[in-house]
């Protein structure tokens, strides 16, 4: 496995913005290529702010403080569960308490990484690493490791969680939102 690097990244990704294509192949991106490869002038929170069905992600953001990085110069990749990842297998947590901010920090902080990348990006990562498993690290310091599954994106996290790259990405001014169809760290449930 190999363990990619945000200065290798960056240039990377930089340079597949500008050559890639964006269809319904491997990434099952959809929508218009125009927008798939054009960043938006809009920060990852307004993209965040606008997507449908990510209202629990929105809330733990606010909760945890880390709007204003959402709004930053990035560039970041953020891996945005659904509203029904967060209750899926009946963890559901409240993360907008004032008293859970620290989970809420840290389970969003465990789905962000540095740098911008497209799904364009990871796949061919993968490629390169001979169709093998490839690792980035997160701003929570934890590793997401990448692989494919037919045409699909897989994620795992170190502590087994597992999503599948779902749904449209959006890039961002500051970086790319990229939709998961599951949490990739369970939120500590707090003592009854």
């Amino acid at each position: 496995m190999r363990i990619i690097m945000r200065r290798a990244l960056t240039p990377l990704a930089v340079l597949l913005l500008a050559a890639c294509g964006g269809g319904d192949e491997d990434g099952k991106t959809g929508g218009d290529a125009a927008e798939q490869t054009q960043p938006s002038s809009r920060t990852l929170a307004a993209t965040l702010q606008g997507e449908d069905g990510f209202g629990t992600l929105r809330e733990t953001a606010t909760n945890a403080g880390l709007t204003s990085v959402l709004e930053g110069v990035g560039p970041y990749t953020v891996f945005a569960p659904a509203d029904a990842a967060f209750t899926a297998g009946g963890t559901a947590t409240d993360l907008t308490d004032e008293s859970l901010r620290a989970q809420s920090a840290a389970l969003l902080r465990a789905h962000i990484v540095p740098g911008a990348l497209t799904r364009e990006d990871i796949v061919a990562a993968i490629e390169r690493d001979g169709g093998g498993d490839v690792q980035m690290r997160t701003m929570a310091n934890t590793l997401l490791t990448f692989s494919r599954d037919g045409e699909a994106i897989v994620v795992s996290a170190e502590n087994g969680a597992r999503g599948r790259l779902t749904g449209e990405e959006r890039l961002a001014s500051n970086g790319v939102f990229q939709p998961v169809d599951a949490l990739l760290v369970r939120p500590e449930t707090p003592p009854a």
